[in-house]
C-alpha cells in the first residue's frame, strides 16, 4: 500500500517538476460505558462541548484493518473534547488502540499521542476513518504497527476540523497542540483498556504531525502538566510557516500551500482573505476542501499564490491583511512558529519542557524548507532542553516518515524505561 502510494505521489511530482472525569448522562453516558457508539455519534459534532478537555464523548470498537502485520489489538473509534486555537471548547475525532500481548518494560503500559502527517481536508480523509477500512491514501500504518509490536498503546488523534460540516485548520499549532494532548487524556477513559493516567506518555508525528508534536511538547506543561510526558519525537517539521510556503509556492507540493490558506481563513475568519480571492482561487479552495493528499496535490501542483488573487498579490502582500484589530496574516502565521521562547523548567520562558525532544529530516527533503527544519532543531538545542537531531536519513521528505520508525520506537521505548538521553547532532 505505501509503495503504491509512495509512487503516486512520485508521478505527481515529476508532471510539473489531570484525570478528566466522564461529563455524560443517561443514554450517552451508557453508549459511553459500554463503548457502543455509532459512526454518526462519532463524526456528528455535538451542539455544544462543555465537558473538560480531554473528556470522552463517545467511543465505539473497530477493526484497523489498514494496519499491517496483524498485530493484535483492540481499538476504539472515540470522540473527545479539547479546546480550540481561539479558546473555544470543541469535539475532535481520533483512535485509541492496544496490543494484546503485555508491555514487557518498566512500569504500566504507556501511550504515544500520534499526529499524522497531512491527509487532505476532506471529512472522508480522517485517519480514524482510514486505518479503519475506509482508505483513502493514508500512509502511515505502519508508524501505527510498530508501536503497538512494542507493546506501546496508541491514541491517535485526527486533529480538530473532521467532524461532519466542519473544515479542519490545517498547520494552526495551537489547535494541534491541543487535540494532541487531549486525546493521550482520553485514553485513560475507554472502557476496557487497561490503561492509566499516571503512566508515561510519548508524543509523535511527522510533516504537519511533527508541527502538532513539537506544540504539544510546548503546550504539555501550560495544558496539560498532569500528563507524565517521558519523550517527544517530530520529523518533517514546518517549524517557521513563512519559510514554508515560500518553498511551496509555485512548486508540486502547492496543495499544501492551499490547505493552509484554507486552515488560516478558517481558524481566524476575521481576516479579510477571501474578498482578495479571484474565481480561479475560489474554485480551486472548494475543491481543495473536499479531497485528501493526492487529490489535492493533482488538483493544483504546480499553482502560484499569486494566480489565484484579485491582485496577483504576493505572499507577503498577503501577510500584511488584517483584521478589524489591526492584527495581521503574518502575525498570526508567526503564532505558529516553533523553537521561540522555549526551555527548561525555570528558565523563564513561555514553553518550557522538561522531557527529551528527537527530531530529524531526510537528507532529500522537498517539501519542506530544510533551513526551518534545521532552525527549528538549533533552537531547541540552544534551548538547554535536551534534543537529539538527525538531518541525513538518505530519503525525500515521505520515505523518511518510513525510515525513522525504528529509531522514533526505540527513542520512546528508551524514555518509557527511563534509559538517560543526551544531546546528540547539535
Amino acid at each position: 500500500m505505501r509503495k503504491k502510494f509512495v509512487a503516486s505521489v512520485a508521478v505527481i511530482a515529476c508532471g510539473i517538476g489531570g484525570a478528566v472525569a466522564i461529563a455524560t448522562t443517561g443514554s450517552a453516558a451508557s453508549a459511553v460505558s459500554a463503548c457502543t457508539a455509532s459512526a454518526n455519534d462519532i463524526y456528528n459534532p455535538p451542539a455544544s462541548v462543555t465537558a473538560p478537555n480531554g473528556t470522552l464523548l463517545a467511543c465505539r470498537s473497530v477493526t484497523l484493518s489498514q494496519i499491517p502485520n496483524n498485530v493484535p489489538m483492540k481499538a476504539w473509534q472515540v470522540q473527545y473534547a479539547s479546546t480550540d486555537a481561539n479558546g473555544a471548547r470543541v469535539a475532535v475525532s481520533g483512535t485509541i488502540a492496544v496490543p494484546t500481548a503485555a508491555w514487557t518494560g518498566k512500569g504500566t503500559r504507556p501511550v504515544v499521542a500520534f499526529n499524522p502527517g497531512t491527509l487532505g481536508i476532506g471529512p472522508q480523509c480522517a485517519f480514524s476513518k482510514q486505518i479503519a477500512g475506509a482508505y483513502q491514501d493514508e500512509y502511515e500504518g505502519d508508524n501505527i504497527s510498530a508501536l503497538l509490536k512494542a507493546g506501546i498503546a496508541v491514541a491517535a488523534t485526527d486533529g480538530v476540523g473532521y467532524l461532519n460540516g466542519q473544515i479542519h485548520p490545517y498547520v494552526v499549532g495551537a489547535d494541534a497542540g491541543h487535540a494532541l494532548l487531549d486525546i493521550a487524556r482520553t485514553s485513560f477513559q475507554v472502557p476496557s483498556d487497561g490503561l492509566v493516567s499516571s503512566t508515561k506518555v510519548g508524543i509523535w508525528g511527522y510533516s504537519e504531525g511533527g508541527q502538532a508534536s513539537l506544540w504539544g511538547a510546548q503546550l504539555a506543561a501550560s495544558y496539560a502538566p498532569e500528563l507524565q510526558v517521558a519523550g517527544d519525537a517530530a520529523g518533517g517539521v514546518p517549524g517557521d510557516l513563512k519559510l514554508t510556503a515560500s518553498q511551496l509556492n509555485g512548486g508540486a507540493f502547492f496543495g499544501f500551500l492551499g490547505d493552509a490558506v484554507i486552515g488560516t481563513i478558517t481558524a481566524h475568519p476575521s481576516f479579510p482573505v477571501n474578498q482578495y480571492i479571484n474565481a480561479t482561487g475560489a474554485s480551486a479552495i472548494a475543491q481543495l476542501k473536499t479531497t485528501c493528499l493526492l487529490g489535492t496535490l493533482a488538483a493544483v501542483a504546480g499553482q502560484k499564490i499569486e494566480s489565484y488573487t484579485t491582485q496577483g498579490l504576493s505572499l507577503d502582500q498577503l501577510y500584511a491583511l488584517a483584521d478589524p484589530s489591526g492584527y495581521t496574516v503574518g502575525q498570526f502565521l508567526d503564532s505558529s512558529k516553533l523553537g521561540v521562547n522555549i526551555g527548561k523548567p525555570g528558565s523563564g520562558a513561555q514553553y518550557t519542557i522538561n522531557f527529551p525532544v528527537y527530531q530529524y529530516r531526510g537528507a532529500l527533503e522537498e517539501v519542506i524548507n530544510t533551513q526551518t527544519e534545521d532552525a527549528t532543531a538549533k533552537a531547541y538545542c540552544n534551548s538547554g532542553i535536551t534534543t537529539q537531531y538527525r538531518n541525513n536519513y538518505l530519503s525525500e521528505h515521505l520515505t523518511t516518515d518510513n525510515s525513522a520508525i525504528p529509531d522514533v520506537v526505540k527513542f520512546l521505548t528508551d524514555r518509557f524505561n527511563g534509559v538517560a538521553a543526551s544531546n546528540s547532532g547539535c
